[in-house]
């Protein structure tokens, strides 16, 4: 009779301890989202774009945004990233008028309003370059979430690469966070999911 009794307490401390971590991985989750079921990637930004010109997120109010993170020196990732955002847009024809593609820079100490501007028209012509100081990358890459770090040469000569997450981020007309694609998804996909939105 002890022994069962033993059994049952085990068990409701079991069901107990179980509960009681469900319940605080539930509190983490909605701390760290700002809330049950929201996501919250993105914010506002005050940035420059290629023509010098100061723009925010509100900017782009009423249509959608598919930014990405990269910078001009980039030898191949970004390039790639571009490349398949422009695909992708030239995939869904017309629908294509309601999303800005955005290329934000984390490296603004090279790419300037004036680099961006002989850098974005090589992907897409109404692709957007947005740069800005330090400060505003450092800011605008925290309300994305978005990972970046200079990686110095081991030659000292002064060259530099740039570490970074590779995600396009697609943000709905209201600013808020629709959806997001990883580093080497093809165009089709990519087109397929914007349709099925757009």
């Amino acid at each position: 009779m002890r022994r069962y009794i033993g059994l049952f307490f085990a068990v409701v401390l079991a069901v107990a301890i179980a509960f009681g971590m469900r319940y605080m991985m539930g509190q983490q989750t909605a701390s760290r989202s700002g809330g049950v079921g929201q996501v919250t990637i993105g914010g506002p930004f005050t940035l420059v774009n290629q023509d010098g010109k100061t723009v925010t997120d509100k900017d782009f109010r009423g249509r959608y945004m598919l930014v990405y993170f990269g910078y001009t020196f980039c030898p191949d990732v970004c390039p790639t990233s571009l490349a398949t955002i422009a695909d992708a847009l030239d995939m869904i024809g017309k629908k294509a008028d309601k999303v800005v593609p955005i290329l934000i820079t984390i490296d603004p100490e090279r790419d300037t309003p004036a680099a961006l501007k002989a850098y974005v028209p090589n992907f897409y012509p109404r692709l957007v370059g947005l740069s800005g100081s330090a400060a505003q990358i450092k800011a605008v890459a925290k309300e994305y979430r978005v990972y970046y770090a200079r990686v110095d040469s081991e030659s000292k000569d002064g060259n530099y690469l740039m570490d970074h997450s590779a995600i396009t981020y697609l943000m709905g007309p209201d600013g808020k966070y629709v959806t997001h694609f990883s580093h080497g998804v093809k165009a089709e996909d990519m087109a397929k999911k914007l349709n099925s939105i757009l």
